[in-house]
């Protein structure tokens, strides 16, 4: 499971903007020596950074040098499978987290949190011997196929359930109602932090249609991610492909980085490797006569499967009160049930999905068993059993951590959850292993979005179309988002940002143009800066050059210079002066003249092209191995003779009943096991 590179313009040149001894919230005073052990320190704020001064680097810089490892680290891990190993992923997991300990507002995002956990997921998913190392089983199964390996998926599959559940449920339970009268998308192709270009079009479609879009949105987040758990594997199917669509719509329509493409990951939890692998001759094979007992649970499998499709459609159609305008061309829909009543209903509901959970857990558990039961040789049935003992453990113990979050959806049910889960989370809730979720919890900017003053990502020239900036997150530009929908006390960091643009500070200019030459006051600071508020609404078809609209509303900042007594009193107010000198480093040392010289030569430089580049190199690459593989296995000392003829595989009933009995895939593996069954 590679992690996404760093998104903050690769984590170099942001860092000085955004955290540097000059940028707009300085890392250095989060990192405050309180007198404690070093150990102790590192246990409650949980960052490498605290070594950055033992290497003669300030906190940003250390920042700049993490970033940078862990952008190599995660490429290396998408090019070469030695280093997709859970001591590469776990060193990835404690970079990011160290980030996050001094990334402060701009750092503090739900997708944050679930790159985090997933991370760590990361760690248990991964291999603990290179996939080259196992062998093929003489029937064609996998020899190497160890009896814990597919529990670490079954948490990938419980974290997309909570992300995707939850996401639906607090839709409603934040009484928005926009959300309730299915016209949220009406508003949000538009209000969204920074929309695509596709986003102009989605927002023209017919009402009708955005209030359709809703009542899937909700069928998709809601009711669907329970057959995640289906014992039936065309329902799982089904859901994977559900939630894919959801998550392809939204890359379209709206730069949310790399939040989308993550999720994207975890829905690969779903599959199987039959699905995956798509072996040749598959759909050719005779059919073979099967017993009455597999024939009858095959029909009763079908027959449950469109029991549970005719409940969604009827639900659906109940609960939205679709009905089909045959003479209009359209279809009417509403929402038909109460806040009491699906209050009433998610109470009802959240304790039995955790139950659902803990059944479908102790099934894995149970089959992992069994298959330890399978392992030949006392030598390797030790082994196999002291490394299913501590993945059980581990799987078991985040389980019990994830229920803390996953039923603050519910408070009911969050009293009554075992305290030992409490005090388990509460003893690691620092390091952010499990996380509470909500995406998209309110609709905000119903009466058009709020804007301040231009960035290079952010809407600001009207006839500019809205540009595509995935997976890269332009931090700072989606917090002056955030700090349009209220006043500016309400972001405290707002001030700084205007401190540093009347120093005229070149970190925080970047951010807002990273070709400093246009920046218009790039020769001399400005005397004065204010920010006006304006509201954006797109333009209308048939308004050529134009893809915005725009209305005065008011001042957002007051005009202020250095000096002036406004200024001096909100910084000294949101405590933002910073008077004390920086903790003595060695500017010349070797790493910080080569971390300046990286910083240099990448401050020109675009993030999303930057990053597509790498992302397009790394395809390239991947395709040229993917060419070669057949010539290296040709040549390969394994490789049958030309007359000796393979012991075919035994043919496998695709019932439910052998469902249980396929293991998960593991993404990190699953291209060279591929390759070893089509050998």
């Amino acid at each position: 499971m590679p992690r996404p590179a760093r998104p903050e313009r690769t984590g170099k040149v942001a860092a000085q903007g955004l955290y540097g001894p000059e940028g707009i919230l300085p890392a250095r005073k989060t990192l405050r020596p309180q007198g404690k052990g070093r150990w102790q320190q590192l246990w409650e704020t949980p960052t490498l950074l605290w070594e950055a001064p033992r290497l003669g680097l300030d906190t940003a810089q250390g920042l700049e040098l993490l970033s940078l490892l862990g952008a190599l680290l995660a490429l290396g891990a998408l090019l070469l499978s030695p280093l997709r190993h859970p001591v590469v992923y776990l060193l990835l997991w404690a970079a990011y987290l160290s980030a996050c300990q001094v990334g402060q507002v701009f750092l503090y995002f739900q997708w944050d949190s679930l790159l985090l956990e997933t991370g760590f997921l990361a760690v248990l998913v991964a291999p603990l011997r290179p996939a080259s190392h196992r062998k093929q089983a003489p029937q064609g199964g996998r020899a190497g196929a160890l009896p814990h390996e597919d529990l670490p998926f079954w948490l990938v599959r419980w974290l997309l359930f909570r992300l995707m559940f939850t996401s639906g449920v607090v839709k409603l339970t934040s009484r928005c109602p926009a959300w309730w009268g299915l016209t949220a998308l009406t508003y949000h192709y538009e209000t969204q932090c920074l929309p695509t270009p596709a986003a102009w079009f989605a927002h023209h479609l017919p009402v009708w249609l955005h209030k359709l879009s809703v009542v899937a949105t909700f069928l998709i987040e809601i009711a669907v991610p329970p057959l995640f758990f289906a014992p039936i594997r065309r329902l799982r199917l089904a859901a994977f492909y559900s939630q894919v669509l959801l998550q392809v719509l939204i890359i379209i329509t709206g730069n949310y980085n790399f939040f989308n493409l993550m999720t994207l990951v975890l829905t690969t939890a779903l599959l199987d490797d039959q699905h995956l692998a798509a072996e040749p001759g598959h759909g050719s094979r005779k059919k073979t006569t099967t017993s009455w007992p597999k024939a009858l649970l095959a029909t009763l499998s079908l027959l449950l499967e469109l029991a549970v499709y005719g409940l969604l459609a009827y639900g659906t159609v109940h609960y939205f009160g679709l009905e089909v305008d045959w003479q209009q061309r359209t279809i009417h829909s509403r929402t038909t049930f109460t806040f009491h009543q699906f209050s009433q209903w998610l109470k009802t509901l959240t304790l039995p999905t955790v139950w659902l959970g803990v059944a479908s857990l102790a099934w894995e558990l149970l089959s992992a068993l069994w298959r330890w039961t399978q392992v030949r040789g006392w030598l390797r049935k030790f082994s196999a059993a002291v490394k299913l003992s501590l993945v059980s453990t581990a799987t078991v113990a985040l389980f019990l951590i994830s229920l803390v979050p996953y039923s603050y959806v519910e408070p009911g049910t969050h009293g009554r959850l075992w305290t030992g889960a409490h005090r388990l989370f509460g003893a690691v809730e620092h390091l952010q292993l499990a996380n509470s979720y909500g995406l998209f919890r309110r609709m905000t900017g119903l009466g058009g979005r709020p804007e301040e003053i231009e960035f290079m990502y952010k809407p600001g020239n009207l006839s500019r179309p809205p540009p595509v900036v995935v997976p890269h997150q332009p931090r700072l530009d989606w917090q002056m988002w955030f700090a349009a929908l209220g006043p500016h006390t309400h972001s405290p960091w707002f001030t700084s940002l205007v401190l540093r643009l009347l120093q005229g500070k070149e970190p925080v200019i970047r951010l807002i143009q990273s070709q400093v030459a246009r920046y218009p006051f790039h020769k001399q600071p400005p005397t004065y800066v204010r920010a006006q508020r304006y509201k954006y609404w797109f333009s209308q078809p048939g308004e050529q050059g134009q893809w915005w609209r725009r209305q005065w509303v008011e001042e957002f900042f007051p005009p202020v210079s250095l000096g002036d007594p406004t200024l001096e009193t909100l910084l000294r107010q949101f405590g933002l002066q910073d008077k004390s000198p920086p903790r003595a480093r060695s500017a010349n040392s070797t790493l910080a003249q080569a971390l300046h010289w990286t910083r240099t030569q990448l401050s020109p430089l675009e993030a999303p092209a930057l990053l597509w580049g790498l992302l397009v190199a790394i395809g390239a690459v991947r395709v040229v191995q993917a060419l070669l593989a057949p010539w290296s296995l040709r040549s390969s000392p394994l490789a049958p003779a030309s007359g000796e003829k393979r012991r075919p595989a035994p043919h496998k009933d695709s019932g439910a009943a052998s469902e249980q009995a396929t293991p998960a895939p593991n993404p990190c593996t699953s291209s060279s096991r591929t390759a070893r069954r089509k050998k």
